[in-house]
């Protein structure tokens, strides 16, 4: 195996096991560790270890030969991805915009935006950086929201205008970003789309 997917798996280890211990952890008063050290200290560590581990996914993908693959997508495995796009991008923003039928229906949106996002790239990825990419956020994704579920939630005001710029605002996102930023930030250009 080359270098730079070392970097990969190691991010991917180091972001997805803060995130999971973070889900996962003790929440009692007398055990949670977040109490213990202090919300300061605990977010602190997270934050660097979640961080370091974004950096070495982002620099390990960057550096790991794309030619190397484990799978050949199907042929409408890119329609789907751009297909699927757009209920991603609507889900990312009702995550942090005002609380909407979207937003309480779905009760995290984020988690599924990011379901969404990192199953319809496999969809189109077969070369290996992908699939530990894309698949490191997948399996997160499913396991993060089935702990999500179980979990109380308060009842909240909804009201439709959190929909109205999820909709609005997601779309727009959507558009630039296919258009514009998909080619200069990833690398790959979206051909014959728009």
């Amino acid at each position: 195996m080359e270098g730079p997917l070392y970097f990969l798996i190691a991010g991917t280890l180091l972001f997805f096991g803060a995130h999971l211990y973070s889900a996962f952890r003790n929440r009692t008063p007398a055990h949670d560790i977040r109490r213990r050290l202090g919300s300061a200290v605990f977010m602190g560590a997270y934050s660097l270890i979640a961080g370091a581990g974004l950096v070495l996914m982002v620099w390990g993908y960057s550096l790991a030969d794309p030619t190397t693959s484990v799978y050949v997508p199907p042929p409408w495995g890119r329609h789907v991805t751009l297909a699927i796009m757009l209920p991603a991008f609507i889900l990312l923003i009702a995550s942090y915009g005002p609380r909407g039928y979207i937003k309480n229906t779905v009760k995290h949106p984020m988690l599924l935006a990011v379901i969404l996002w990192s199953g319809s790239h496999l969809a189109a990825n077969g070369e290996l950086r992908s699939a530990i990419l894309f698949g490191g956020f997948f399996v997160y994704g499913i396991i993060d929201r089935l702990a999500v579920m179980n979990r109380p939630t308060q009842v909240k005001r909804v009201s439709v205008v959190g929909d109205l710029i999820a909709l609005v605002v997601g779309a727009a996102l959507y558009y630039i970003f296919l258009k514009y930023l998909h080619a200069s930030w990833i690398g790959t250009e979206i051909m014959g789309v728009l």
